[in-house]
């Protein structure tokens, strides 16, 4: 009997000691450049041999304040390896793991540190976000495979990083007002940008051409306003030919909710535009009370601005306010977007209501005006703990220094509002509008016009050179914009931002002095594998070998 327990005992032993061998094979693991893809590319990153092996003895540490972040890498380690990798709290002492943790005095908010051993993974920040984003870096060092299946052996190669953004405001936008998208894709949208470590989720709700989000108060917005008859076929404006098909959908308030709920688990702020007073005729149609006696109106079918907006007079300001209440119990963002984007004056110009407005207000003219409606809904959002966003021409006629300023008509508007103290977003139709063409019309589906090719997306730098260093400051990010007059499936919407995203990513995250356009080629051809795993479809342009010449979304006719 006793022969037998040594017998057990010797095995067991030469078990454990052939176990911690494998383990130990991988400490010296040769390592190359194209081990470390990540997008954006991070402000510190010091590469080393060895790899740390994930299997079914792998446990993730991480105490109760990273129980959401855990399980995010713990689902993630399980695809990869087919394998439950629980999570504990506490760890014996040099126990092998991947081990999450807060530190007090780490650099900012967004910051987070990244080590990599064969026998350890550290990842600590100061918040969860940057826990969550350190996470996002070390998938990025896992083969693309894991997003979908299992691996024969996942093996992550070792590497010390030390990263942090470049700008606060890291975002996309999506307009869902011109073609609506379901829920399903607009978390696909969200999982982008939380893969490329961006912070913002600008959904575009409202415009001339369906309003998509539901209000308790006034329902025949989502009655009336969320539908129109037909689309305008392709480019036929004149004269106007039509598609023949309804086109509608709305979000209700319980969408949401949960998509705000699935934004914020991934450290994403949702902010809502409510576009207001011009691009409001899907509003009018509902309640054509709001306007200046210029109806019928109806929800738009054709694309471009429209001379039908709202009136400056209370009844509207009270409505809005009360959309905005709505709003705001929906989504807990700092900001609310209101547009105020190409409003024609010709209707308050006629409008005897709106001319009242500006003689008792002491206005000048109508841009004035457009000043006094932005800063009226501006102080309601500010007595109720919120900022007003709006694209540049609420500069015009005057605004107030605490509303941001959403840079579009190049970078002028920009300029202009930071040398005057406003925060800006750059989003420069430029640069950074992702509707426009990418590369020879030929030989792409249909877009709006332009030539934004990835690399002019990467040659952008948010910063203008007009600025003085305190001026500077004030630019806080920027953008892409995805508007979506010719984009109507989701499949065409990720071709158009793929991988023009991935460029904008780096060029708001990493340090200036960091980028490099062949680098950068080099490590968006292995995010590829990640684009091709998680079935996206991107456009090819820029890949040296792509492995198909062919586009990913039918050619549609021009």
């Amino acid at each position: 009997m006793m022969r037998k327990v040594i017998s057990l005992i010797f095995l067991l032993a030469v078990f454990t000691s052939c176990e911690e061998k494998s383990y130990e094979e991988y400490a010296t693991t040769e390592n190359s450049e194209s081990d470390y893809p990540i997008i954006p590319k991070p402000a510190f990153m010091e590469i080393a041999n060895g790899r740390f092996f994930v299997d079914e003895n792998t446990r993730i540490f991480a105490s109760e304040e990273l129980r959401q972040e855990a399980s995010f890498l713990s689902d993630m380690l399980r695809t990869g390896t087919g394998e439950e990798i629980s999570i504990e709290k506490n760890s014996k002492e040099n126990q092998r793991g991947i081990y999450l943790s807060l530190d007090d005095d780490a650099k900012n908010d967004e910051y987070y540190y990244l080590r990599v051993e064969y026998d350890k993974i550290e990842i600590s920040a100061k918040t969860a976000k940057g826990i969550f984003y350190g996470i996002q870096s070390l998938r990025q060092l896992m083969p693309a495979e894991i997003e979908d299946s299992s691996v024969a052996e996942l093996a992550i190669p070792a590497v010390r990083i030390q990263d942090e953004p470049r700008y606060a405001y890291r975002g996309m936008m999506l307009d869902v007002s011109r073609y609506f998208f379901p829920v399903e894709f607009v978390k696909k949208f969200i999982d982008l940008i939380a893969l490329h470590k961006m912070n913002t989720f600008h959904w575009h709700l409202t415009n001339d051409h369906g309003w998509r989000i539901e209000i308790m108060k006034y329902p025949k917005l989502t009655e009336i306003g969320s539908v129109r008859k037909e689309t305008v076929l392709e480019k036929n404006l004149d004269p106007y030919i039509g598609d023949g098909e309804e086109h509608g959908g709305f979000y209700t308030q319980e969408e949401v909710k949960e998509v705000v709920t699935y934004a914020e688990k991934r450290h994403i702020v949702v902010i809502p535009e409510i576009g207001m007073p011009g691009h409001s005729t899907a509003a009018l149609a509902a309640y054509p009370e709001l306007g200046n006696d210029t109806g019928p109106y109806e929800v738009s079918t054709a694309w471009g601005i429209k001379d039908q907006i709202l009136a400056p007079k209370e009844e509207t300001f009270q409505f809005l306010e009360n959309v905005l209440t709505e709003v705001m119990e929906l989504f807990p963002s700092k900001y609310i977007h209101i547009g105020g984007d190409e409003v024609p004056k010709k209707e308050w110009e006629e409008s005897t209501q709106a001319q009242a407005v500006i003689k008792r207000e002491g206005l000048e003219d109508e841009d004035e005006l457009q000043s006094y409606f932005i800063q009226r809904i501006e102080k309601f959002l500010n007595d109720n703990g919120r900022h007003l966003i709006g694209f540049d021409e609420i500069l015009e006629g005057g605004l107030a220094t605490n509303a941001t300023v959403m840079s579009w008509r190049g970078i002028q508007g920009g300029i202009a509002a930071a040398k005057q103290g406003n925060d800006v977003i750059m989003t420069p139709n430029t640069h950074l509008y992702f509707d426009y063409y990418q590369a020879d019309p030929q030989d792409e589906p249909l877009a709006i016009w332009g030539d934004i090719s990835v690399e002019k997306v990467y040659s952008y730098d948010p910063t203008p050179k007009e600025l003085s260093q305190e001026e500077a400051q004030h630019v806080i990010g920027a953008q892409g914009n995805l508007w979506t007059e010719y984009i109507s499936t989701p499949q065409y919407a990720e071709y158009m931002i793929l991988p023009r995203m991935s460029a904008l990513a780096e060029v708001v995250w990493t340090p200036k002095d960091k980028k490099d356009w062949d680098d950068f080629k080099r490590r968006v051809f292995i995010l590829k594998k990640r684009y091709d795993a998680l079935e996206l479809q991107y456009a090819n342009h820029i890949f040296e070998n792509p492995g198909s010449s062919e586009p990913l979304v039918e050619k549609e006719k021009k």
